[in-house]
C-alpha cells in the first residue's frame, strides 16, 4: 500500500535519500516515487517525502572558497568513487579554530553541508548526462524520444545551483565563514518551482524505464555502467530521483542551520522565511505531483463494459492510497482508493502494457460502508496459496460494501500484517470523513499519494 502525504510540516520521503557511498533502505512507512513508484506488492505504505527524516547532516572538506580550488580532478582509472567527508572544522589549524564558539562552528558546519550538497547535485546530474543519457543516444539503445522521458531536464537545472555556489562563495569571508546566508536563500529558493513538471513526470519516467530495461543492450549497459567506478555502485534511477531527494533535504538543512543561530543574529528572521518558502514549495510540488501520479493510473484502468465506467472517475484528482490485496476467494486484487471513488482491479498485460482490469463496480466513496472484522470473525472460502488452508480463520481482514441497495456487491479483503491493514483502514475513514461529513473513528493522516 502506498500513500502520500500532502502538507506535511517535513517532507519525509520514500524515494531513497540523496545517493553517497553508502546505499540507505528508506523507512518503511509511507512513497514519490523507486519502488514507491511501481506498485507495492506487499502493501508498504509511503509518503512522498518519507526517508528526509532519516537523513543525517554529513560534512565534507574544505568552505565554499577552498573546494572551488580543489575541485580539480585527475584522469585514469580509479577505484570506487566515494564522496569526500571532512568537515569544514577540520579545514583548520588550531589557532583559527580556537577563535570560533562552538556555536559558531556548529552553524558553519550546517552551511558548509549545504553548499558541498549542492556541488554534489551538479556533479551527479552531470554524470547522468554524460554517463548514460549521451552514450546511450550515440549507441542507438534508446532513441531521443524515449530519453527525453526518462531524463527530462536535468541540464537545465544545473545553472539554477551554480547560481547558489557562486552566492555561497562570494559570501565566504577570508576566514572561510559565511556571515549571513539568510537573504542569499530567500531570494534564491523560488527557483526550484522549476522542478515541478520533473517531479511529475517521475512516475511515467520510472516505467518507461523499467519497461526498457527488459531489451538486453539497455540490460548490459546499465550493468556495466553500475559496475563502473564513477556510479559508487548506484542505478540510473538512484541518479534521476537525486533531485527530489534534494529538494526534500532543503527544509532539514535550513532548521540545521537556523538550531545553531543565536536569537540575535540577523539571519534568523530571513532563515525563517526561507523554511516557510520551501515548505510552500514542496507542497505545491507535492500537489503536482500527485495530481500525475493520480491521472497515470487512471488512464491504466480497463473496463469490461461501459457501465463500470463511473463518471466520478474524471472528477478524482487524487489518489489516496493503493495496493495488492486479496478478496474472500484468494484473488490477487490491485485497491485504488481514488478521493471519488473506490476501484478493485486485477493486474492484467495488453499488447506488452501492462494495465488494471477494472472487477466488479466502483464503490463511490460517499457510498461507501467499512467494517473492521477481527480476527477468526469469517473463515476464506479458497487457499492463499499457503497463507492458510482452505476454510481456515482469516486475520488481518476488513470489508467494503456500498450502502447503495441498487450497488450489491460487498468485498471482503485481507491484507498482508496488521499494520498495514491499519493504514488501509486509516486511509478509508478519511476519504469517508471527509466526503460524507461522518464524525472521524481514529487518528488519520491527510493524504494524497500511494500506498
Amino acid at each position: 500500500m502506498k500513500v502520500l502525504d500532502l502538507q506535511t510540516e517535513v517532507f519525509c520521503i520514500s524515494w531513497c535519500p540523496e545517493p553517497n557511498n553508502k546505499r540507505v533502505r528508506p523507512l518503511a512507512k509511507v512513497s514519490s516515487l523507486v519502488n514507491l513508484i511501481s506498485p507495492s506488492k506487499n502493501g508498504a505504505v509511503r509518503r512522498f517525502g518519507q526517508t528526509i527524516q532519516s537523513i543525517s547532516l554529513r560534512g565534507d572538506s574544505k568552505s565554499p572558497g577552498m573546494s572551488l580550488r580543489a575541485s580539480s580532478k585527475t584522469a585514469g582509472p580509479t577505484p570506487t568513487k566515494r564522496r569526500n567527508s571532512t568537515l569544514w572544522s577540520e579545514t583548520l589549524d588550531v589557532h583559527q579554530k580556537s577563535t570560533f564558539s562552538t556555536k559558531e562552528i556548529k552553524r558553519q558546519e550546517a552551511i558548509y553541508e549545504l553548499y558541498r550538497g549542492e556541488q554534489d547535485l551538479i556533479e551527479d546530474l552531470q554524470l547522468a548526462r554524460k554517463a548514460y543519457h549521451d552514450p546511450m543516444l550515440k549507441l542507438s539503445i534508446m532513441t531521443e524520444e524515449e530519453l527525453a522521458h526518462i531524463f527530462g531536464d536535468l541540464d537545465a537545472y544545473i545553472p539554477l545551483h551554480e547560481d547558489l555556489l557562486m552566492k555561497l562563495t562570494q559570501g565566504t569571508g577570508p576566514d572561510g565563514t559565511v556571515a549571513q546566508i539568510g537573504q542569499i536563500v530567500t531570494d534564491w529558493l523560488p527557483g526550484l518551482n522549476a522542478y515541478k513538471d520533473y517531479c511529475s513526470n517521475q512516475l511515467a519516467a520510472k516505467a518507461l524505464l523499467d519497461k526498457k530495461k527488459q531489451d538486453k543492450r539497455v540490460q548490459d549497459f546499465l550493468q556495466r555502467c553500475l559496475e563502473s567506478p564513477f556510479s559508487r555502485k548506484l542505478d540510473l534511477w538512484s541518479f534521476l530521483d537525486i533531485p527530489r531527494s534534494r529538494l526534500v533535504k532543503y527544509p532539514l538543512l535550513l532548521r540545521e542551520i537556523l538550531r545553531h543561530t543565536p536569537s540575535d543574529h540577523p539571519d534568523v528572521a530571513n532563515l525563517e522565511k526561507a523554511i516557510s518558502i520551501i515548505q510552500d514549495i514542496l507542497s505545491s510540488i507535492n500537489v503536482r505531483k500527485g495530481e500525475s501520479e493520480c491521472q497515470y493510473y487512471i488512464d491504466k484502468l480497463e473496463y469490461l463494459d461501459d457501465k463500470q465506467r463511473d463518471p466520478l472517475i474524471d472528477n478524482c484528482k487524487t489518489l489516496l492510497c493503493h495496493g495488492e490485496l486479496r478478496n474472500k476467494s484468494g484473488l490477487r486484487l490491485h485497491v485504488f482508493l481514488f478521493s471519488e471513488l473506490l476501484v478493485l482491479t486485477r493486474p492484467v498485460t495488453r499488447n506488452e502494457r501492462s494495465c488494471f482490469q477494472v472487477y466488479r463496480q466502483p464503490i463511490p466513496v460517499r457510498d461507501l460502508a467499512l467494517e473492521d472484522l477481527q480476527d477468526g470473525e469469517i473463515r476464506m472460502g479458497g487457499s492463499f496459496r499457503g497463507a492458510f488452508t482452505n476454510g481456515e480463520k482469516a486475520k488481518n481482514v476488513f470489508r467494503v460494501s456500498s450502502s447503495d441497495p441498487t450497488h450489491g456487491h460487498s468485498h471482503t479483503l485481507h491484507v498482508n500484517d496488521v499494520y498495514h491493514k491499519q493504514q488501509w483502514l486509516n486511509c478509508l475513514r478519511t476519504a469517508i470523513t471527509q466526503l460524507q461529513g461522518a464524525p472521524p473513528t481514529c487518528m488519520y493522516f491527510n493524504v494524497t499519494m500511494c500506498c
